[in-house]
């Protein structure tokens, strides 16, 4: 099997589930508790949210456990939204971000918040001059992810940071693909309020962040208990917990080397799709984008029927996020950067990681040329394209 779908989960690293078998079995005390045994879950609580704050340059109380991203950009934003209510009921976010917050918003809309939904350009960035244009006296939050989880572009946070700065309004920014892939300061960036999910980093699913700036006022998301500095009420998943702090501590450890291989590998292999696949696209910024992310459109072709083919060659792939991977809707993301429906639907995403080789790579490009290749000989529409090219 090769694994290239990166963005949607990653294999939990072997060190990161050794760190966690204790406090499913020896270790398993309520944190709460008093004594010993819950004393020895509270410390490792504690000590894995050491090594999360530390990643992005935060105090340890400045961190806040969650299920997971999702819940942690629902948090954000519900919070953000009614604890600021009283200043206005403005927020600003982009059109290519996660369900996760595009939901969220429709929500805050149908509770008398107004949104304003930024365009991007045909690479998935903002404009910085129509985030400023779009801010108004009521303006309470704006919401822009750090990396889109499809095409893998990077926006302009800093600069977005001392934006908001200026002119007073809180900055959220969901970092769920770029946490532990590329370095981040939270000061230095001007964010208020940060999401990320162990999962994205070789941890465990349902478990995952939410960063909140001291003195910034949030509510509490779910109500209970005194978990959380009564911030998250429940009993707090250890095991979880203790795995997202070793992935966030190996992380930081390999960055920059598996961001290298990363770079290298995701190079290579759009240098050859694009010299050897005739009448396809990148999609994303060719620079600005995360190391391991490949986006094309392949003309002519249906994404899914391309990744059954791929899958029944053992490399895994997919169209677009995982999480709307049961939607026949093109990608919202790829519809915003300009391309046509029948364009959008013929999307591939692979996402790559420092476990993968150039030989991988090799089999990925002479599997994905003859899998286009057939759908295409399928096609009427590129017959008629063939046609009308050779008449010309």
């Amino acid at each position: 099997m090769i694994y290239l779908d990166n963005a949607a989960t990653t294999r939990t690293a072997p060190e990161v589930v050794e760190a966690m078998l204790p406090y499913f079995t020896e270790n398993y005390g309520n944190p709460s508790a008093l004594y010993s045994l819950g004393a020895t879950g509270k410390k490792a609580v504690n000590e894995a949210r050491r090594r999360i704050a530390g990643v992005i340059g935060a105090k340890q109380e400045e961190i806040y456990f969650t299920s997971g991203g999702t819940e942690a950009d629902n948090w954000a934003l519900k919070a953000a939204a009614e604890g600021s209510a009283y200043k206005g009921r403005h927020i600003i976010t982009t059109r290519i971000e996660h369900h996760a917050i595009l939901n969220t918003c429709k929500y805050l809309e149908k509770r008398g918040f107004e949104v304003t939904y930024l365009d991007v350009d045909a690479y998935g960035r903002i404009d910085l001059a129509q985030l400023e244009g779009a801010v108004r006296p009521d303006t309470i939050l704006i919401s822009v992810m750090f990396a889109n989880n499809e095409i893998g572009t990077l926006e302009p946070i800093g600069e977005i940071g001392r934006l908001a700065r200026k002119k007073g309004i809180m900055f959220h920014t969901d970092a769920v693909q770029a946490f532990g892939q590329l370095p981040i300061q939270v000061d230095e960036l001007g964010v208020d309020l940060l999401s990320a999910s162990a999962h994205k980093l070789n941890g465990p699913k349902g478990i995952g962040m939410l960063y909140v700036r001291s003195g910034v006022k949030m509510g509490s998301f779910l109500h209970g208990g005194e978990q959380e500095r009564n911030r998250r009420a429940g009993t707090e998943n250890v095991p979880g917990i203790v795995g997202f702090g070793a992935a966030a501590a190996r992380a930081m450890d390999k960055m920059v080397q598996k961001a290298a291989v990363e770079r290298e590998l995701r190079d290579y292999l759009i240098g050859r799709i694009e010299a050897e696949i005739p009448y396809c696209r990148l999609n994303g910024h060719r620079e600005q984008r995360l190391p391991g992310n490949v986006n094309f459109s392949f003309s002519f072709i249906e994404g899914e029927s391309l990744l059954i083919m791929l899958d029944m060659k053992g490399i895994c792939a997919s169209s677009g996020s995982a999480c709307a991977s049961g939607s026949l809707n093109p990608s919202h993301v790829l519809l915003a950067t300009g391309l046509k429906q029948e364009e959008a639907h013929g999307s591939l995403r692979m996402t790559l990681s420092e476990e993968n080789t150039r030989e991988e790579m090799d089999i990925v490009v002479e599997e994905l040329k003859q899998a286009v290749a057939r759908l295409r000989n399928m096609s009427p529409l590129y017959e008629d394209f063939i046609k009308s090219t050779q008449e010309s």
